[in-house]
């Protein structure tokens, strides 16, 4: 073989998954000439042995690599590097001299995340050791079942572990089949649109709230009605004065989204007698209830659902990473027939095995410990935050007190366009949101969105915000 095989060992501790690195370090010696077309590579058994890893590791880089093109498989012969990649060992040799081109990736390139991004867990927190052995273990044992056309309402024992978790973790009393796997919080959305709603339709949409489901909705053809948000919540009277026809209303009730205020229990049932009484569906987007790190999550709307009325939505993107691109929709037991038709004609969310390793990965136990890990992190790297603005900012920026969640609110003192802020910060790099893009009417109360899950230490949170500063002062 024409590589040093130590030149193949993967760092355990950093760099991702093993398989990953592997099928990386093969790639890079392929494009850069240091294997040559027609090389051989070692036997599956033989490179698991030589660098102390799981034939499983071996085999799925090997079995990547093959299908990109980069391997070709010769049965009892051996595996050698395709003939077809001549062009890519004699691009280094006839451009001596020259800067490199980039090899060769067979993915598109994924930036890093920005500093303050939002919607980010803790990246460097995420049990990645385990999460790959269950992912190997899952493409390994893949059966008949996997390969055929997947159920578009998701993989049943994913679906149980769903529901079982959010009778315990969240009050809701739910059975298997009134939980749908979606592709996404999109997925979700499209989801209780296609099934109960109709284009043209008017609902209630919290003013702050989340601009992505806001534009998701006008997409699906409904018409908003922007509804203010106080210190207990939506207004629902005020909700009933603006649009008293409507036939939907979307909320954040436990962690409003931004502003981090939870729904009062009386506005709760407030909202819950309104759409008993007009016979109008409430989507409950409960996107980061396990991040309370004072006291315990509150109840979810869903739980007090005496009429079913409430779809109840949630995702793994920030409980366990966005990559995943999976969440779920509870839908009222009355109405999970009309959903399951639905299902079918949308994309439904994705591949098994993806699923069926989030599926371990919470019948384990690993889920629950990670919630618990990830609390006691966010509530010091908040902290982290918190006083690295206090330090460089003084009065100038008001951090709105809340208990939990992966972003802070901080309020401007005067009257500073926040829009310009953000604009400059982003030029700089910073991943900054405005408050007042959030927002459908148009209000005085500036705000700047900062994400903290990825801030690592009280350092790094200061030069952030050292960064946020000249930002703050540049901006017109």
């Amino acid at each position: 073989m024409a590589m040093d095989l130590r030149h193949l060992r993967p760092d355990r501790n950093h760099g991702g998954p093993i398989y990953l690195q592997l099928y990386r370090r093969y790639r890079d010696a392929i494009a850069a000439g240091k294997l040559r077309p027609g090389d051989r590579v070692p036997a599956v058994r033989s490179l698991a042995s030589e660098l102390n890893l799981a034939r499983g590791t071996v085999e799925l880089a090997y079995q990547m690599l093959a299908s990109e093109g980069y391997l070709l498989a010769r049965g009892p012969a051996g595996t050698f590097v395709s003939p077809g990649l001549e062009p890519l060992a004699q691009t280094p040799r006839a451009a001596r001299g020259a800067r490199p081109a980039a090899a060769p990736t067979g993915m598109a390139a994924v930036p890093a995340p920005r500093p303050f991004q939002l919607g980010l867990p803790a990246l460097d927190a995420f049990p990645r050791k385990t999460w790959v052995r269950l992912a190997g273990r899952t493409l390994r044992s893949l059966g008949m079942a996997a390969m055929v056309h997947p159920d578009p309402a998701g993989y049943e024992p994913l679906r149980r572990s769903i529901a079982a978790y959010l009778g315990i973790s969240r009050g809701i009393a739910c059975t298997p089949a009134q939980v749908f796997v979606t592709n996404g919080y999109r997925g979700a959305l499209q989801l209780a649109c296609r099934a109960l709603l109709e284009p043209g339709d008017e609902g209630w949409y919290e003013d702050p709230g989340y601009p992505y489901a806001r534009r998701l909705l006008e997409d699906e053809g409904m018409r908003l009605a922007p509804v203010a948000v106080d210190e207990e919540g939506l207004d629902v009277g005020q909700g009933i004065r603006r649009a008293a026809r409507a036939r939907f209303a979307v909320v954040t009730p436990t962690h409003q989204s931004p502003l981090g205020m939870a729904l009062s229990l009386p506005r709760r049932l407030e909202l819950l007698e309104w759409a008993g009484r007009s016979a109008a569906w409430i989507v409950e987007d409960d996107y980061d209830s396990e991040f309370r790190y004072h006291g315990r999550p509150l109840p979810a709307l869903k739980s007090l659902d005496a009429q079913g009325r409430v779809l109840y939505a949630g995702t793994f993107s920030k409980a366990l990473f966005p990559g995943l691109r999976l969440a779920y929709l509870v839908a009222p037991q009355a109405q999970a027939a009309r959903l399951q038709e639905a299902a079918q004609r949308l994309p439904g969310p994705g591949a098994v095995p993806l699923q069926a390793a989030v599926a371990d990965f919470m019948d384990q136990g690993h889920f629950a410990r990670h919630l618990r890990r990830m609390r006691a992190l966010y509530a010091v790297r908040r902290g982290f935050l918190v006083d690295a603005l206090d330090a460089v900012f003084g009065g100038r920026l008001h951090v709105q007190p809340q208990a939990g969640g992966i972003h802070v609110l901080a309020h401007l003192a005067g009257r500073r366009s926040d829009r310009a802020i953000a604009a400059e910060a982003r030029a700089r790099g910073l991943a900054v949101q405005a408050l007042s893009d959030w927002r459908i009417r148009k209000s005085a109360a500036g705000g700047l969105l900062l994400g903290f899950a990825n801030l690592q230490s009280a350092d790094e949170a200061r030069a952030q915000a050292e960064r946020l500063r000249a930002a703050f002062d540049a901006a017109r």
